[in-house]
């Protein structure tokens, strides 16, 4: 880990039984049940967490991105995160989308916008290079 870095925040989390149990953060704020994807169950599961937490950072990351660029973002911008559980003949992996809509934002600065967002968004960056991930402007 970088020692000169400035840790700014932790989640905390204390999860037991898995993709079939639960989840609590050690702040009580997240308490869910989980259930592995297409089964019968209340819960969500890793997949929807991961593209949750990524498009609201990407959403975070566009907005550092509109400020240094001078532009205003429309207010009903929205990222829809599609992450896959795959497997390929017994080795599991996981690829995503996240499709971009930014309504009433020309083509070119809209396209400027998801670049620079996803050169500086820390799960973009986790992602690079560690799987297959399409980002498409809507």
């Amino acid at each position: 880990m970088n020692t000169t870095a400035q840790v700014l925040y932790t989640g905390k989390t204390h999860t037991t039984g898995g993709r079939d149990g639960k989840s609590r953060s050690s702040d009580g704020r997240l308490d869910i049940q989980l259930t592995s994807p297409g089964a019968r169950g209340v819960g969500t599961n890793p997949e929807q967490l991961f593209a949750a937490g990524w498009s609201a950072c990407f959403i975070g990351a566009l907005g550092l991105a509109a400020g240094a660029m001078k532009v205003a973002l429309p207010a009903d911008l929205a990222v829809d995160a599609e992450v896959d559980l795959v497997n390929d003949t017994g080795a599991y992996f996981l690829q995503a989308r996240l499709n971009v809509s930014l309504p009433g934002v020309p083509r070119d600065t809209a396209q400027a916008l998801v670049e620079a967002a996803h050169a500086t968004c820390p799960y973009s960056k986790l992602t690079k290079g560690n799987m297959n991930v399409e980002i498409n402007l809507v």
